[in-house]
């Protein structure tokens, strides 16, 4: 019956749209990605999905593919069925294919012409993508559209300077957010402990239960660094590599001697597993009891979680953690997925509408419902549907303590690398050189 209702609301909104805007006017109806046509003011901006039927140009017959995660694939192609159906007349066909967003950007540069049409990635790929030529800009009108409906944050992270023009471009369209916040069993940890890592971990310990977090990945384990103030600016001149503000080191240091500290005292109850361990930890059968008391996930995974936490399911910003004293917010990395169109489509015109639909206000609210993703989309976030969700409330608060995922350089295997070492058995918080690892991780960094 959802489906059903779903599908029924598109196709009321796209005949609420048809009706507003059959007076556009601009090159050819639609001209291919980046023409600077503007938002007709009978235009249907509000719901983030503004067209009309010239632009598709002499598309008829489209055959595109699309990528998107497995988790999505289902959701992805009853929304994907639902523009078909909107546009019978077009004769569109899709084929969805699982594809993880992490190397989605990667397999679009080496092979563009085997690559999907349309796919998701996550936001610190766009600059290899865009340095490649291996992703359209964005319609100018679907553009200025977007850019009225969605966070100022998720726009600024999806555009780039063109390197033809030399202007600000949007690459492409804000689909959901991608961060994390702690999950916890509201039977092991409460809600006031949920505020200090210190009273999460004793918590857990006293239950009997395991803490998971994934700190061999630089994902996660860039907050060991960044809770000391430590962010990333940007890249150098080059587009390689990173550049870095101007931190405290001492700060730094003494941050990432706490996390050691603190690792090693609940040596038993910390664990550094992937988080995709965290549900399936929590799930208690009859013949084994829930290993898990708490961890650190993203929203990905937050269905899971509260199927198998049902009415103990907990969610909250990361807390804080004590240093020298003083309760530091722990400061994460926070993302976005986007989905962008191949510049070697076959079908440009028509992957750029079937992208603005998927980043639209109904496919972002059939996501949250039904997946459980954060929107990006502003409308969303003001609605119950993101304010009644513990998950969705904790990633939107934890963004406010992150830094954003946005030209990004090679730091994955060098982050990796200090966050094992930082909690590395052999490791004595007392005598080991945290500054050395500092200095060894930035120069790796800017080195690789």
């Amino acid at each position: 019956m959802k489906k059903i209702v779903a599908l029924l609301l598109a196709a009321m909104m796209m005949v609420a749209v048809f009706a507003g805007c059959g007076g556009q006017t601009g090159d050819n109806g639609s001209a291919p990605a980046g023409d600077n046509n503007s938002v007709s003011d009978d235009g249907n901006t509000e719901t983030g999905f503004n067209v009309s039927a010239e632009d598709f140009g002499d598309e008829t017959g489209a055959s595109l593919k699309v990528w998107g995660p497995s988790a999505y694939a289902k959701l992805l192609k009853q929304q994907t069925d639902a523009f078909v159906d909107m546009y019978p007349d077009q004769k569109i066909k899709i084929k969805i294919v699982a594809q993880g967003e992490s190397d989605a950007g990667t397999n679009v540069i080496q092979d563009p012409q085997a690559a999907a049409d349309v796919f998701g990635f996550v936001s610190d790929q766009l600059n290899n993508l865009v340095n490649a030529g291996a992703i359209s800009p964005i319609n100018t009108r679907y553009a200025d559209a977007v850019k009225a409906t969605d966070l100022e944050a998720a726009i600024n992270a999806a555009t780039l300077k063109n390197p033809k023009t030399g202007k600000d471009t949007l690459y492409a369209f804000p689909e959901t957010g991608n961060g994390y916040y702690l999950v916890y069993d509201k039977s092991v940890v409460s809600a006031k402990q949920a505020q200090k890592l210190e009273d999460v971990l004793e918590a857990c310990k006293k239950a009997g239960k395991k803490f998971i977090m994934d700190a061999g990945t630089g994902f996660y384990s860039c907050m060991f660094v960044f809770t000391g103030g430590l962010s990333l600016d940007g890249l150098e001149k080059d587009g390689v590599t990173q550049k870095f503000n101007k931190y405290d080191e001492k700060e730094v240091v003494d941050t990432m001697k706490a996390f050691s500290t603190l690792v090693h005292k609940y040596a038993g109850t910390f664990s550094s597993l992937a988080v995709d361990n965290i549900p399936s930890g929590f799930v208690s059968t009859e013949k084994r009891k829930s290993t898990c008391g708490a961890g650190i996930d993203g929203t990905w995974n937050s269905a899971a979680d509260k199927e198998a936490l049902g009415d103990n399911f907990g969610a909250a910003k990361l807390p804080t953690i004590n240093v020298n004293g003083e309760d530091k917010q722990i400061v994460s990395l926070y993302g976005y997925k986007m989905i962008g169109v191949n510049s070697a489509s076959k079908y440009p015109r028509t992957s750029q509408i079937l992208a603005y639909y998927l980043a639209s206000e109904e496919c972002q609210k059939q996501r949250v419902q039904q997946l459980g993703w954060d929107p990006t989309n502003k409308n969303i976030i003001d609605s119950d549907d993101v304010k009644n969700d513990p998950a969705l409330s904790a990633l939107v608060e934890q963004s406010q303590h992150a830094v954003p995922q946005v030209s990004i350089g090679k730091i994955w295997d060098p982050l990796a690398t200090l966050g094992n070492k930082l909690i590395a058995e052999e490791t004595d918080p007392e005598k080991y050189d945290f500054a050395k690892l500092l200095k060894d991780t930035i120069v790796s960094i800017k080195d690789e």
